[in-house]
């Protein structure tokens, strides 16, 4: 098993919401409890990271079968797969935002650069990241990073990630705005030539940035 599998099965979820919003009702908490839940109670974020692996029928390489954040960072601690910097696609990143719990949300890494990471998180959503009933692609300051669960997968990936010094502005600003997103294994491919397809999309992220730039 790979980190490719788990993030394509990730990366196949964005987009789904709780319904009713706010609600806490969703398909990965009632595979979870086994029966539909609803209410403050059921928060996901965890649980679709639980979802994803048994997905791949690989839920053994995560330590402990658990909603808790909190707690499978310390399983993860105690079975000697935590770390705290270098992170790579497919690890299980727990954040700790300002004035919330110890760990308060996670995600599955995509990739990492430049103090930048871009996980796929459950239960997240603008203006409520640790409850906002979407799975989205989000990208946070590596500052909130408590550390990350990093299972221990058959092959490892090395994306091509570290821009030349003249280019190093340049990348630095795309990742930062998400022009510049590399592919599923977290790889931005700063070697590899450019399509057309991929130009155009790069194209369409500016411009949609430079019109949201446009309403403040």
């Amino acid at each position: 098993m790979t980190a490719e599998k788990i993030l394509s099965i990730a990366q196949a979820e964005i987009g789904t919401s709780e319904s009713p919003p706010g609600s806490n009702r969703i398909k990965y908490n009632t595979w979870y409890y086994g029966q539909e839940v609803s209410g403050k109670a059921y928060p996901w974020c965890m649980v679709f990271i639980q979802w994803c692996f048994a997905q791949a029928e690989v839920s053994e390489l995560l330590p402990l079968r658990t909603a808790s954040c909190g707690a499978l960072m310390r399983a993860a601690q105690a079975a000697g797969l935590w770390i705290t910097k270098d992170f790579r696609p497919g690890d299980v990143v727990i954040y700790d935002f300002p004035g919330g719990a110890a760990t308060d949300h996670c995600g599955i890494v995509e990739s990492f650069a430049k103090g930048k990471i871009v996980s796929i998180e459950g239960n997240t959503g603008t203006g409520n990241d640790t409850n906002g009933g979407q799975v989205q692609r989000r990208t946070r300051d590596i500052k909130l990073a408590v550390g990350a669960v990093r299972p221990q997968y058959e092959q490892e990936y090395k994306p091509d990630n570290t821009p030349a010094p003249a280019h190093k502005e340049g990348v630095e600003w795309a990742l930062e705005h998400g022009i510049l997103l590399g592919n599923a294994q977290g790889d931005l491919m700063l070697s590899q030539p450019l399509t057309r397809q991929q130009f155009c999309t790069m194209l369409f992220r500016f411009f949609r940035w430079s019109l949201e730039e446009g309403k403040e």
